[in-house]
């Protein structure tokens, strides 16, 4: 009991700081990305703030260790040197013959694990070393945690690809089932610590598999505002879509079973946009509907911007996930009380 009463904090602590981080760094690339892309022809000027946001996706590593210090009420030198091992165990950092090189956003699963340890060190060390602390505590933290997240990044790393070959199994079966499970899978994979676009990209899902997965994530985002909308301010209830779900790991991983009402909404909507024939590329269907990115896609799969397709893209991506997530809410908290409104509270202040 007493390992749990002292781990329970940290853990929380941990994927809620993630979490927040995940939000901060991968926010402003997701609200305005899409929306330069098309500009560019006209203002190439632009190109300068996707420069700045993929600088900002870069840094994920550092913005959640940021977040999980100051979630844990730690000190600047221990914040610091989370933030240093964080970098260490992400694996966006790679060092080569010419220097360090910098790309994507880094494992999420390995990061977590990464920061966790040095979370766990702070907490055993505490005061102990007293004057010696800024001397000693970043260059432990580091080479122990740090150390620790480079050793398991490659087999950490390989639980995703196993996931993804399990996921990409979908494939081989009929089309609506495949769509429905895709939609599950990629509903799940949004709120948990494994990146949803990594696996997308890895097993190169395409056609109605990608466009599965972008209406589960879709699915998921909306839920999630709308069950905690009432806990929750405008801002954070918007962020579950216009950014990303994920912002409600920690309270999932905490409570399980809140995964089933969003699941099942996931699956339907799957299902019925593969009677839509809802597409996507491996490169969109990971992000559902932040930055617009899904349906625009899927919109550009029909080869033509009729309003009957322009229709069926804002019913899909829309019109059905909000319903979707009326009637479960409806059905799960008013008539079921399988959850309430304060199981999806997150408190950013």
């Amino acid at each position: 009991m007493k390992i749990k009463s002292f781990l329970g904090p940290i853990v929380m602590n941990t994927l809620n700081g993630i979490s927040m981080g995940v939000i901060v760094a991968l926010i402003p690339g997701a609200l305005v990305n899409q929306l330069i892309k098309f500009l560019l022809p006209s203002f190439p000027q632009l190109a300068f703030i996707t420069t700045l946001t993929s600088l900002a996706a870069l840094l994920l590593p550092m913005t959640s260790a940021a977040c999980v210090g100051m979630v844990g009420k730690l000190s600047p030198i221990h914040t610091a040197a989370l933030i240093l091992a964080a970098v260490a165990g992400a694996g966006n950092f790679h060092f080569t013959k010419t220097g360090f090189q910098a790309q994507g956003s880094g494992d999420v699963i390995n990061l977590a694990l990464t920061i966790f340890l040095g979370y766990l060190l702070l907490e055993l060390i505490g005061s102990r070393l007293q004057a010696y602390t800024i001397l000693l505590v970043p260059l432990i933290v580091l080479v122990v945690a740090g150390g620790t997240g480079s050793l398991t990044l490659q087999p950490v790393s390989q639980i995703a690809q196993g996931i993804g070959i399990i996921i990409n199994q979908f494939n081989t079966l009929q089309p609506v089932l495949m769509s429905v499970l895709m939609a599950i899978a990629f509903a799940f994979l949004i709120v948990s610590p494994i990146s949803s676009v990594g696996i997308a990209t890895a097993i190169g899902i395409n056609g109605l598999a990608a466009g599965a997965a972008n209406l589960g994530i879709v699915a998921a985002s909306f839920a999630l505002a709308i069950y905690g909308w009432k806990a929750n301010s405008v801002g954070t209830s918007l962020a579950h879509f216009l950014g990303s779900p994920k912002i409600q790991m920690a309270n999932l991983i905490k409570r399980p079973r809140l995964f089933l009402p969003i699941l099942l909404n996931a699956g339907i909507a799957g299902g019925i946009g593969s009677f839509f024939q809802i597409t996507g590329t491996p490169l969109s269907a990971g992000f559902g509907f932040s930055g617009l990115i899904g349906p625009l896609v899927a919109l550009e799969g029909f080869h033509n911007n009729t309003w009957l397709n322009i229709g069926i893209i804002v019913l899909n991506f829309l019109i059905l996930p909000i319903t979707l997530s009326l009637v479960s809410n409806y059905l799960w908290q008013r008539k079921l009380h399988y959850f309430q409104a304060s199981d999806f509270a997150l408190n950013y202040e």
